[in-house]
């Protein structure tokens, strides 16, 4: 027996909101993808000093990103289904994934919140370690003049808080552009420009991830009524 009434229009309340889900895990999905093959953090994390490669970080939270968005889809699309059929075993189905999807999301915010300095600070590390090898010359100076080089040419940049008391990487022409000393002087050294290129995409993905909770916690709800109305409806 179909539902009716009250129940029925929470039903197709539930399709939209799956459908919307279904159109927001696409997006996470885009914007992940979007970031993992973005010019400049690829650029950056794909650099090797010697034997110590970039830090990696980033990238693991942008991994499991694209796995929410893609199970987001399989979820929302397993959502609208249970709604249309009015199936109260799919709509169990879509319950329990929705309260695994939504700890894991949970799980992840609190991973990123605590990482999300770290990340930062690990890529200013291995900045300033591949500018102290090339301006002391030491056996991987090629190296790391090379990785040096990129940071300033992606992030359009030049130095770091700690060579600030120092001029010398400003003046020297291979390593940074000869417009890159008024940006210099304007304190828009690399320590900076990597702290606004990943607290700007962080602060994107906290943005989905919010309005992605809030969705979900409408859509536990909504199931929740639903599989009431159909077992009442089944009774009767």
């Amino acid at each position: 027996m179909g539902v009716e009434g009250c129940t029925k229009c929470i039903k197709y309340l539930l399709f939209v909101f799956n459908f919307i889900f279904w159109l927001a895990g696409g997006i996470i999905l885009g914007v992940a993808l979007w970031l993992r093959h973005d010019s400049q953090t690829t650029n950056i994390l794909y650099l090797q000093l010697g034997e110590k490669q970039a830090p990696n970080t980033f990238y693991v939270g942008i991994y499991i990103l694209i796995a929410v968005g893609a199970v987001m889809m399989f979820v929302g699309f397993l959502g609208c289904y249970g709604a249309i059929q009015e199936s109260q075993c799919l709509l169990g189905t879509f319950f329990t994934c929705l309260v695994i999807l939504f700890a894991c999301e949970v799980a992840a915010g609190i991973w990123g919140f605590v990482n999300k300095d770290q990340i930062a600070k690990d890529v200013k590390q291995f900045y300033d370690q591949a500018l102290q090898q090339t301006l002391m010359g030491e056996p991987d100076a090629n190296n790391a003049k090379a990785v040096v080089k990129t940071f300033h040419e992606t992030l359009d940049c030049c130095g770091s808080d700690i060579m600030t008391a120092t001029f010398t990487p400003v003046w020297r022409d291979d390593l940074c552009r000869k417009d890159s000393l008024k940006s210099f002087f304007e304190n828009t050294n690399c320590h900076k420009k990597i702290d606004e290129l990943f607290s700007g995409k962080l602060y994107l993905i906290g943005i989905a991830a919010v309005v992605v909770a809030v969705i979900m916690i409408f859509e536990m709800i909504l199931s929740m009524v639903l599989c009431c109305g159909i077992r009442n409806s089944s009774v009767y």
